[in-house]
Parts: structure tokens; C-alpha cells; sequence
């Protein structure tokens, strides 16, 4: 496992370090401050973000992070403010902890963090996915709509049609029923 931890202070970061004695293999990298140049070429499994109390240089940081390299994010602040925790939850911090940082709760809350973030990572590509899908359907019956008005065809034979020309070319049923749809629009003189 790689753990990159983020604290100024060397001593809170030992902390962690020992929380996360036995588990093997393990390497564990403290550094001030996060740079996400630096997570990414250390490329870390999770990252441990302990402080006196966030900052929002930090969370803005992670939040940018987030989107372009997310991986599981943990925070162990000392104290916090109101309208931090949901800051940093919004940011990609799976797991937020309030005073609460000792040896023996590290790998624990870890573990929890690990796994939240994998299953809202599967989460977000169901999601994704599934609004994919849903526009594609569209398309599709848009499409055939189209064969319908245009030649004629009842709603089973224009889907007959386009499956097929999907089969010959090797292409997606969503990407042949978008291209159809453009190319009416073409010949229409439809500019959008």
C-alpha cells in the first residue's frame, strides 16, 4: 500500500505511520503540503491529509484532484469549522474525522475510506453509463422515427434497418442512428 500523508507537523504524521505498522507491503510518504504533481508521481493508494484544523487551499486542491486523478482521500483534522466537513465530502474526501487521529483507529478508518470511495467510483461510472445509454436510446428513436416518416416503414422494420446497418459497418447502434439523424440534417439544411 501507498500512503502519501500531508502535514506539517511531522509528529501528527508519525502518528499515521504507526497506525499503519504490520500492514506490508507499505510505503508511506509525508510531505507539507499538497501538490498534486507530487501525489501523481508517487501515485499513492490513498492519501492521509492530518492538520490542526482544513484549509481551503487544501480542500480546493483536492477538489481539482479529484476530478482528474481521484483516488481515496482521508482527513484527520484536530479541530473544524462549520461547512468544512460537507466542503471536503464535495471535494472527494471520503472519510472526515474530528479529533480522532490515534495509532489504532488509522487502519480502520483507512479500510472504510478505501471502500467508500471504490463503490462511489462504481457509482459514478453506473451513472455515467446509464445517462449514456438513455441518450443513446433517444438517438435511436429519434432515428427511427425518421426512417418511419421518411420511407415509409413501420417501428419494427426501422429498427431491423438500422441493426443492420449497424451489423455491416461495425458500429454501434447509438453512432449509426447519430450519423443518420446528422445527415438528414445535412440534407434538410438543418446548421446545428
Amino acid at each position: 500500500m501507498r500512503v502519501l500523508v500531508i502535514d506539517p507537523d511531522s509528529a501528527r504524521a508519525a502518528l499515521v505511520a504507526e497506525g499503519l505498522a504490520g500492514v506490508e507491503p507499505l510505503e508511506v510518504r509525508h510531505a507539507g503540503a499538497y501538490h498534486e504533481a507530487e501525489a501523481a508521481a508517487f501515485a499513492p493508494d490513498v492519501v492521509v491529509v492530518a492538520a490542526e484544523s482544513p484549509d481551503r487551499d487544501t480542500i480546493d486542491s483536492l477538489r481539482e484532484a479529484s476530478f482528474s486523478n481521484p483516488r481515496p482521500v482521508v482527513m484527520f483534522v484536530d479541530r473544524s469549522e462549520p461547512g468544512f466537513a460537507e466542503e471536503a465530502v464535495r471535494a472527494g474526501v471520503a472519510a472526515y474525522v474530528v479529533a480522532g487521529l490515534t495509532p489504532g483507529r488509522v487502519r480502520d478508518v483507512l479500510a472504510v475510506a478505501i471502500s467508500r470511495f471504490q463503490l462511489m467510483h462504481q457509482l459514478r461510472k453506473d451513472l455515467e453509463k446509464a445517462k449514456a445509454d438513455l441518450a443513446s436510446r433517444k438517438t435511436i428513436e429519434r432515428a427511427k422515427a425518421l426512417l418511419m416518416k421518411e420511407r415509409g416503414l413501420e417501428e419494427g422494420a426501422a429498427y431491423k434497418l438500422l441493426r443492420k446497418l449497424s451489423m455491416d459497418t461495425g458500429r454501434p447502434l447509438g453512432a449509426v442512428a447519430a450519423d443518420l439523424l446528422a445527415f438528414a440534417g445535412v440534407l434538410k439544411g438543418d446548421q446545428s
